[in-house]
């Protein structure tokens, strides 16, 4: 797939995603975070699984012991950035929320120096406090008090830097994007399932309730924006792709204003071009240094 394709998917991803923040917390005054995580992603997971399915057979390969364990891993980092990010919802804003999730963008290159000892391109250390900084400017420049809702997004960021990282090197290794994405969805959703009963008590009557909320969570963004997530991030490192997928709160912040009637500030306009900035720069630096070093080498001769 050519780059370009692959960070556009990534944006569209990162937009639908954007507008999932306000179709969680609203989605959630009729039900506990538990069951809104159950209903959307085993949702999410039957939708895909059938594609799933079919690209693991077409495989020929089964996976071995490593890939699978690899494969469980991805899944648990993925349930506990989910459940901590919606049931943090449920405790603080969703400008909070989409600034607080955006931290993955930082937490993403440090994990992967700390643990691969992989080296970004230097451009990466200036983009990713930019876009940190202009997510900040984003929300108001100021938060509205820091709680355990707020917390629990910041731990949750932790979780999806290493989701992240996690899904570049699972997808590319199996070749199964869809097939790692349907087994992701379901899992999370078997958890939160199984954990019900204990912390919970669901009614199908909230459920039906914000149904329309369950349908955009667990169809577009999780059946289609994580699948185009595991899709496009085998064509574009794990910072990169960190730094343009931060641009979802740009998104929160439109659907917050849309859905739940939130407005932008004044200066929220300059946070989002930061946030761009961040992304033209960390996708072009890279290409045009590469394009200087090759026309300065001379050429060869015989």
């Amino acid at each position: 797939m050519p780059r370009p394709l692959a960070i556009l998917m990534l944006l569209v991803t990162t937009l639908i995603w954007g507008f999932a923040f306000s179709a969680q917390k609203s989605g959630m005054a009729t039900m506990g975070p538990l069951t809104f995580t159950a209903t959307r992603f085993l949702l999410g997971g039957l939708v895909v699984l059938p594609l799933g399915l079919r690209e693991y057979g077409k495989r020929g390969i089964p996976l071995t012991r490593r890939q699978w364990l690899q494969l469980l891993g991805l899944c648990a980092a993925f349930f506990m950035g989910t459940i901590l990010q919606q049931t943090g919802l449920t405790l603080t804003t969703v400008t909070n929320a989409g600034f607080l999730t955006a931290l993955y963008v930082l937490f993403v290159p440090l994990i992967a120096f700390i643990v691969q000892r992989t080296r970004p391109h230097p451009i990466v250390w200036l983009c990713v406090p930019l876009a940190l900084i202009g997510t900040y400017y984003l929300n108001g420049g100021e938060f509205d008090r820091f709680n355990l809702g707020d917390l629990l997004m910041v731990f949750g960021a932790v979780f999806w830097a290493i989701h992240v990282l996690m899904l570049s090197h699972v997808a590319r290794d199996t070749g199964l994007p869809m097939f790692v994405s349907s087994l992701t969805f379901l899992f999370a959703g078997a958890i939160a399932l199984v954990l019900l009963p204990f912390l919970e008590t669901p009614s199908f009557a909230g459920i039906g309730a914000s149904w329309g909320q369950i349908v955009y969570s667990g169809v577009l963004a999780t059946a289609l924006a994580f699948t185009m997530q595991a899709i496009g991030q085998q064509y574009v490192p794990p910072a990169n792709a960190a730094i343009i997928l931060s641009a979802e709160s740009l998104f929160a912040a439109l659907g917050g204003a849309l859905v739940l009637g939130e407005r932008l500030p004044p200066i929220g306009y300059a946070g989002a071009a930061l946030i761009f900035a961040a992304i033209v720069l960390v996708e072009t630096v890279p290409i045009l240094v590469a394009r200087g070093r090759r026309a300065e080498q001379p050429a060869g001769g015989a």
